[in-house]
């Protein structure tokens, strides 16, 4: 057993990235909006899995979500590196948390799965997760269901290390 820290983002206050780079600059690793967002950012950096649980919008995450994804900019440096030929931002940390994205969606639908499977794969690149992985939940779905899937979801981890 670990510690569990949840936040519903729904619920909480968090204002979008203003793109002012001042986590980079000024503050290095801190966000200059002092609201759930930065705690939000120090909760990544400090655990060792992070899971978002989102219902799918066109392929992507909640609003919600996106604006947390968009404020984590602080947990990377702002010097950048290649990683297999693509420019990606250096990290700022030695340790970065494994990333389990679970999407929801009311029925299967096979373009907005794989562009959610894409997006975490991604987000997991240049978030250096150690580890992910990503699966979709449906509406009509058990709850014996849903466990089996995320069990077998996390049986499944790849293995990805960090440049």
């Amino acid at each position: 057993g670990g510690q569990v820290r949840t936040w519903t983002l729904r619920d909480e206050k968090v204002a979008y990235c203003l793109g002012c780079f001042e986590c980079w600059t000024k503050s290095p690793g801190i966000c200059r909006i002092d609201d759930t967002g930065r705690a939000i950012a120090a909760s990544i950096i400090a655990g060792d899995l992070v899971v978002y649980l989102t219902p799918v919008t066109f392929g992507g995450y909640s609003s919600a979500l996106k604006k947390a994804v968009d404020r984590s900019i602080c947990l990377v440096s702002p010097f950048f590196t290649q990683i297999d030929g693509e420019v990606h931002h250096q990290p700022r940390y030695r340790r970065y948390p494994a990333l389990l994205g679970i999407g929801v969606l009311p029925a299967p639908d096979a373009a907005q799965e794989q562009i959610f499977h894409n997006l975490v794969a991604r987000n997991a690149l240049n978030l250096y997760a150690k580890t992910q992985r990503a699966t979709i939940i449906y509406h009509s779905q058990t709850e014996a269901e849903i466990a089996a899937s995320l069990r077998r979801t996390l049986a499944g981890t790849n293995e990805r290390t960090a440049a």
